[in-house]
């Protein structure tokens, strides 16, 4: 029997979009909010610096790991269902996490979040998909949704450093509570139930390869931040290829996928996943050495440092306003093509800064370009990724998308790392007796980061103008299938 799920009335669907983009921000500030609060808490708990990298590092392994599986769930057990015990789950982790009185205690809180981020994340994109499934209408709700997704790192920066500067580091987490109360209630009002017929069965094989899988990729590109000849990188890095391929291999057997393989190996699909990875690898990868910058190097506290981070979230809301009002006339194929040579550029003009840091000439201009660039990516991508999805996959598609910038994001920061080490190295071996040789060795280290990021940034101009060309009609019919000329 087909889906067909209850879509809520026209003056509502702004309403519960409004709910789903506080979930989607409240899941994206909290990658960057913890690390605003890691150095307060690493000093109160007692961590060492192994254990400050695993609070970031366990949150990713769970929830990157868990996401295909958390799609489905959402499918068969009920998106709306999903949702809400995902945001349940999502604050008492949270709470928890706050009131760590210990690394054990904060560290299994962060495990928890990326249990029910992994259920909370993919569950919203299939609700917004099946609430806004064509029309001008999908484009603008995706458009919110991609921003939110885009500027929401950003915005974790600024209350991250506005809580740790006036309150604690525990607030860092403990804000997540009153946010999910308030999306709880939004979701009881406005949502309504959708699930998946038909063949629900759970592909238990398939969930056991590909969350093996992304785990140890995910694991191994985190230890990759320490060496890439590393034995245990190397091991985990080939033992997840190894199960990815194998889950491939057993999604196109089996009779009810975990991913169906239909999801994406459609042209269009299979190049906004790509695009989507190396986006997030980019930004992820940039905001944080731009803000360690910052800091480290320019002296700012964590609030100031969240307020230069802002232009570029504002420039990234003014695109994204601007370009879903016309993305119906100029379709998909120009924005995302030349989305990533603006960011592009945005990133290689950072790449530029200097020890003694001029804000407005060396860091300013090249927030607004990299804004503008990712706005243009963003008012589309999720748009494309999702289109043509039926009904039936909408949860596991959503978080196929998700995955991809999760994966792209831990991949990058490990490769930015290792760039910056080398970098670090490289230079100090070369100025050793220059006063100033430490702080020239970070900037060497943050400018190769960011020259990193922009190449792979500019890798997506050519997979969007190549792979993805839906006509404007299909774009604005949303769940038909996608035109592939």
């Amino acid at each position: 029997m087909p889906e067909t799920p209850a879509t809520p009335a026209p003056t509502h669907r702004w309403w519960l979009l409004a709910v789903l983009a506080l979930a989607q921000l409240m899941v994206i500030l909290d990658g960057t909010i913890v690390n605003i609060a890691l150095p307060d808490a690493q000093i109160e708990l007692g961590m060492t610096d192994g254990d400050r990298t695993w609070v970031v590092t366990i949150y990713a392994l769970a929830f990157g790991s868990l996401l295909l599986l958390g799609g489905r769930v959402a499918d068969y057990w009920g998106r709306k269902r999903s949702f809400i015990v995902g945001m349940i789950g999502f604050a008492i982790a949270s709470a928890i996490g706050g009131l760590a009185v210990n690394t054990e205690m904060l560290l299994a809180a962060r495990a928890l979040q990326g249990v029910f981020a992994a259920l909370l994340a993919p569950a919203a994109l299939a609700i917004l998909t099946i609430t806004f499934p064509g029309g001008k209408e999908r484009i603008k709700a995706f458009a919110v949704f991609g921003a939110i997704g885009g500027g929401g790192a950003a915005v974790g920066l600024l209350l991250g450093g506005a809580l740790a500067e006036f309150a604690s580091w525990e607030w860092c987490l403990l804000v997540n509570v009153p946010i999910a109360i308030v999306a709880i209630i939004g979701a009881l009002v406005f949502m309504t139930e959708s699930r998946a017929h038909g063949n629900t069965k759970y592909d238990i094989p398939g969930t056991v390869l590909v969350v093996a899988g992304l785990a140890s990729l995910v694991f191994g590109f985190s230890r990759a931040e320490e060496g890439w000849g590393r034995l245990d990188t190397i091991g985990l890095l080939a033992l997840g290829v190894v199960l990815l391929a194998a889950f491939v291999l057993v999604e196109s057997r089996v009779s009810n996928p975990l991913l169906p393989l239909r999801v994406i190996v459609n042209k269009v699909r299979g190049g906004a996943f790509l695009v989507s990875a190396l986006t997030g690898s980019a930004l992820l990868g940039g905001l944080l050495f731009l803000i360690f910058y910052f800091q480290i190097v320019l002296g700012y506290s964590p609030l100031l440092s969240g307020l230069a981070s802002l232009p570029m979230t504002a420039v990234i809301m003014v695109t994204v306003g601007i370009l879903s009002n016309v993305l119906p006339k100029i379709g998909v194929r120009l924005p995302m093509t030349v989305g990533p040579i603006l960011a592009a550029a945005g990133l290689f003009y950072l790449s530029f800064i200097t020890v003694e840091g001029n804000y407005l000439l060396e860091v300013l201009p090249g927030l607004v370009v990299l804004g503008i660039g990712l706005g243009a990516i963003f008012v589309p991508l999720q748009n494309v990724a999702l289109a043509g999805v039926e009904d039936h996959d909408a949860g596991v598609a959503s978080a196929a998308v998700t995955a991809t910038q999760q994966i792209g994001g831990s991949i990058g920061t490990a490769l930015f790392t290792a760039l910056y080490t080398s970098a670090i190295s490289s230079y100090l071996a070369d100025n050793a007796s220059s006063p100033t040789a430490q702080f020239g060795a970070l900037v060497s280290g943050y400018s190769a980061a960011f020259v990193c990021a922009a190449a792979l940034m500019l890798l997506a101009a050519p997979i969007a103008f190549f792979l993805i060309r839906p006509s404007k009609d299909d774009l604005l019919k949303g769940g038909t299938a996608v035109h592939m000329g």
